[in-house]
């Protein structure tokens, strides 16, 4: 089974550099053991990781014993629904990369929110509607 993106096209990777992922497969995949919901693939900000921090949820520590070296700004991490919604409503989303973002947050996060904050432009834009 494939599992799509937001936009409706296969899900594409994420990120490998650190590698990221519920699955650590570099991509935003899900499943019912993903009860997080690591399903945006966000680039990392500043104000992202600090307000990360500020909810209890820090992303830059290092944890070996889950493979985890900290982010940087920069890195894309598949990050969870409610956590980047949460930085949303603060004023402090993260970029989305939308085709590599796994359709299950749209459970959650209307697509006009994350379209906001995309970074991508995929190949074949008419998946993103009328920006107006």
């Amino acid at each position: 089974m494939v599992d799509n993106n937001v936009l409706g096209s296969a899900l594409e990777e994420c990120g490998t550099d650190p590698v990221t992922g519920f699955y650590r497969d570099g991509c935003c995949s899900t499943g019912d053991e993903d009860l997080g919901s690591h399903t945006i693939c966000a680039v990392v900000t500043r104000e992202f990781l600090d307000h990360q921090r500020s909810i209890g949820n820090d992303l830059t520590r290092p944890m070996p014993v889950y493979g985890f070296p900290g982010l940087q700004p920069g890195d894309r991490w598949c990050v969870t629904a409610r956590n980047w919604l949460r930085a949303h409503e603060d004023g402090a989303a993260a970029p989305v990369v939308l085709a590599a973002s796994h359709e299950r947050v749209l459970d959650l996060v209307p697509l006009a929110v994350l379209r906001e904050h995309a970074v991508d432009v995929p190949g074949d834009i008419s998946g993103l509607g009328d920006p107006s």
